[in-house]
């Protein structure tokens, strides 16, 4: 199973579009929040299932601000993570999501790509594919992947 993940798009589309292409055989989306009304479009676009919530940019939208799902086995906790306080770290949202048992937390927010393993946790935000503010810039998104024997694999990939 091969999985998009991306954040932050903030109705700029342009990247997300170039990737999607790329991608064509995705089996999910997971859009990590500010989507900035666009979720309709983005949906439209990846045709495959989806998981969008909404960000603290997503004002008058009805999406969710958290999730949770399974994927081959592993539950998946997503929020945009600025009810988490993740500009400072990591810490808040990893109790919430060991408190949910889940084994996956996905995050976006700070634009920033990120990834840690930690006591039977995988941390991840993918960065923002439409504004990146890590140091070089680059607009970034991840590739989840799950192979015949249910292991995790993933990848940043970058624009």
């Amino acid at each position: 199973m091969k999985i998009l993940i991306v954040s932050d798009t903030h109705k700029s589309h342009r990247n997300f579009e170039k990737v999607l292409e790329e991608n064509k055989d995705i089996d999910m989306l997971i859009h990590l929040g500010d989507v900035e009304g666009a979720e309709d479009y983005i949906e439209a676009l990846a045709d495959c299932p989806v998981h969008i919530i909404g960000g603290n940019n997503d004002f008058f939208s009805d999406l969710l601000s958290e999730e949770e799902f399974t994927i081959g086995g592993h539950h998946v906790f997503i929020t945009h993570g600025h009810y988490y306080g993740v500009v400072t770290g990591e810490e808040r949202l990893a109790r919430a999501a060991r408190e949910r048992g889940a084994d996956i937390v996905m995050y976006g927010h700070t634009h920033r790509p990120f990834y840690k393993e930690e006591e039977g946790l995988i941390i991840l935000n993918p960065g923002s594919i439409a504004y990146p503010r890590q140091l070089e810039r680059r607009a970034s998104y991840m590739i989840m992947e799950i192979d015949e024997e249910n292991r995790t694999h993933f990848e940043l990939k970058y624009v």
